[in-house]
């Protein structure tokens, strides 16, 4: 028992190290995370049942867990090889896709409800 907490004790500390880093080194980083200090509050504030509360904060943690992916992806290549290169420009890009990708999904599902919210009643958002 010790050693496997010691070990997730560790892994929440490189966990966190991540995060900081991401922080001080990704300006992408840090305006997402501002968003999703909006976003999350906002959450709690809709009429909305808790499955599409869920549903909503979850799409915004997953544009975050994207960006902290795409940082990595960067960061490997930054180490591998520092003239251009076409295969990392296509890490690269793809990572930057993904994020794209994660945020068009969370602007759509934000979208909808607040659509379904504020425009049209519905009973599919209190189920």
């Amino acid at each position: 028992m010790g050693k496997k907490f010691l070990r997730l004790k560790k892994a929440v500390v490189f966990s966190i190290k991540g995060i900081k880093s991401t922080w001080a080194g990704e300006e992408a980083f840090r305006q997402e995370v501002v968003i999703a200090a909006i976003l999350i509050p906002l959450a709690f504030y809709l009429p909305v049942s808790m499955a599409v509360r869920f549903i909503l904060i979850a799409s915004v943690f997953g544009v975050l867990i994207v960006e902290l992916i795409n940082s990595a992806i960067e960061a490997v290549v930054d180490l591998c090889t520092e003239e251009r290169h076409p295969l990392a420009g296509k890490a690269k890009d793809a990572g930057s896709a993904a994020v794209f990708l994660a945020l068009i999904f969370t602007g759509a599902v934000w979208a909808i409800v607040l659509y379904f919210c504020y425009v049209e009643s519905s009973a599919v958002l209190s189920v």
